[in-house]
C-alpha cells in the first residue's frame, strides 16, 4: 500500500470512529464502533490497489451514512440508559 493510500485509510478510519461516537443511542454507538474496527481489521491485509480503492470508496459512503444517521438520531433523541450514567457514587 502506498504511503498516501495508507494515510488516507487511517484518516478515514479515525473520521468514522470519531463520527460514530456522536450517536446519541448507546447501542448504535457501540455497534458502530465495533463494526468499524472489525471491518478495518478484516481488510488490513488487502494488497490489490484496485480493491483498496473500492474499499475506500465504500468506507466514504459509509461515513456519509454515519453522519446522516447521527443527525437524525440527534433530532429524535431518547433518554440515556442506566449503563450510560457513569457518575461516581457518593461516600
Amino acid at each position: 500500500m502506498a504511503a498516501s493510500s495508507r494515510a488516507q485509510v487511517l484518516d478515514l478510519y479515525r473520521a468514522m470512529l470519531r463520527e460514530s461516537k456522536h450517536f446519541s443511542a448507546y447501542n448504535y454507538r457501540t455497534y458502530a464502533v465495533r463494526r468499524i474496527r472489525d471491518a478495518f481489521r478484516e481488510n488490513k491485509n488487502v494488497k490489490d490497489p484496485v480493491e483498496i480503492q473500492a474499499l475506500v470508496n465504500k468506507a466514504k459512503r459509509d461515513l456519509g451514512i454515519i453522519r446522516r444517521q447521527v443527525h437524525i438520531g440527534q433530532m429524535y433523541s431518547t433518554n440515556k440508559l442506566i449503563i450510560e450514567n457513569q457518575e461516581t457514587p457518593r461516600t
